[in-house]
């Protein structure tokens, strides 16, 4: 007994202690009346490195992350400028802690109830070696249909691997190829399981067979190792990748989705402390070279590609600087197509999908990799998705994952794919 009340003690003195960095800080919900507004709030956030969990329009509230000793000057400041706010959530702390225990339940009862059935469990976020081990597997498994292919090394050496699934190992030159990638931003947990779930689909239950007969598909799971095993390990809110010794500055990390070779530089940060820092050139970082070269290594075949984020239920197509693409329609019309699909499934606390370019709903920004992969595949559909902030009795939102939403989240966003899959099969895209 007394083992059993020791080990509860020190578990609970664990989740407790990990978050210690964001004791204090306060989740602010924003509320912008006028353009203006939102670009004095930009400079605001950037001169005070405030961490942005999703941007305000005129639509739309934010929700900016605000320490302890910032959060006076952070209220003036807005309120100067008639931007109006709320209190989301006091202390993120408290939010950080219940994410923790929520999962170690659910990995508590995956462990007893887990059955000698192949695949990856749809109730627990895996880590980094466990899905790198699992894509090994699975290519081992079914080498008729999936050959894992290692894309090259992160900055701290972990691998970046890759499926591609084919029923003819990518020999057709004519059939169109459709590649998902997930975690570029290391903080976006509940993307992983839209990845697993379509290896799920495509390989192991092959519940649609003409998707994988007529389509040639690149999964990449975990876009950014270093960035999303820091996430677990030590800063639960990390976002970058995990770049070391830009002088002068002593910050680490590159925003992979600002890296990309698409107007670059023009709208992030030049800072190495931002959340949105570009780097020192396009491409300067291995993991965003991973990405380009996939993408131009198929450029030829890609008629769809999907950049999966989390969060704010969108549906994003480029560009990020206001411009639009010569087939923007078509672009609106599938991502539509997608959104209903999605809606029609989903959990219906969580909001419907909204669908269109990624500077008129979200904000202007450049070097993003949805961008790049549009200009590469010219005609081809590229899209960034944004999944649900799940919001359930426990008010788990945001990049917070309940263990209950993981499932679902894999589920719901493979119905929308598959109705581009075949969107674009039906019109020889």
């Amino acid at each position: 007994m007394f083992k059993v009340i020791f080990f509860l003690f020190v578990s609970m003195y664990l989740v407790h202690a990990k978050h210690e960095e964001y004791e204090g800080y306060t989740l602010y919900a924003v509320t912008v009346q006028e353009p203006a507004q939102v670009e004095q709030l930009m400079e605001i956030v950037e001169r005070y490195n405030l961490d942005i969990w999703s941007y305000v329009n005129l639509e739309t509230e934010g929700l900016i992350l605000v320490a302890p000793d910032l959060k006076q000057v952070f209220e003036d400041e807005i309120s100067a400028i008639g931007i109006t706010y709320r209190i989301d959530t006091d202390n993120i702390k408290e939010k950080l802690d219940l994410e923790d225990v929520l999962m170690a339940e659910a990995h508590k009862r995956s462990n007893a109830s887990r059955s000698d059935r192949f695949g990856l469990s749809f109730d627990v976020i895996h880590r980094w070696a466990v899905v790198d081990r699992y894509l090994v597997d699975v290519a081992n498994r079914y080498p008729s249909v999936a050959r894992v292919v290692n894309g090259g090394r992160s900055v701290e050496g972990r691998d970046i691997r890759y499926l591609r699934l084919s029923s003819d190992n990518f020999a057709s030159r004519t059939k169109p190829v459709i590649i998902i990638q997930c975690l570029l931003h290391a903080r976006e947990w509940v993307t992983l399981p839209v990845a697993l779930w379509a290896i799920q689909e495509l390989v192991i239950n092959v519940t649609d067979r003409d998707l994988i007969r007529d389509i040639d598909w690149i999964i990449l799971p975990i876009a950014n190792p270093d960035g999303y095993e820091y996430s677990h390990t030590r800063t639960r809110m990390w976002r970058k990748n995990r770049r070391t010794g830009q002088s002068p500055s002593s910050c680490i990390g590159v925003d992979l989705n600002r890296n990309f070779d698409f107007v670059w530089g023009t709208d992030s940060s030049n800072r190495p402390c931002s959340d949105t820092f570009h780097g020192p050139r396009p491409f300067s970082e291995p993991e965003s070279v991973v990405t380009r070269n996939i993408i131009n290594e198929h450029r030829s075949r890609i008629s769809l590609f999907l950049d999966v984020h989390s969060f704010g239920s969108l549906i994003l197509f480029s560009f990020g600087n206001r411009q639009l693409p010569p087939h923007a329609l078509v672009l609106n019309r599938v991502g539509v197509l997608m959104a209903e699909r999605i809606d029609a499934v989903k959990w219906p606390q969580n909001r419907n999908y909204r669908v269109g370019n990624s500077a008129q709903v979200l904000y202007t920004a450049s070097g993003e990799c949805a961008d790049y992969a549009q200009v590469a595949i010219g005609n081809g559909l590229a899209y960034t998705y944004e999944l649900p902030a799940h919001r359930n009795l426990n008010s788990i939102n945001g990049f917070l994952v309940d263990p209950a939403f993981i499932r679902q989240a894999g589920f719901e966003t493979w119905e929308g794919i598959k109705a581009a899959a075949r969107y674009v099969v039906q019109n020889r895209l």
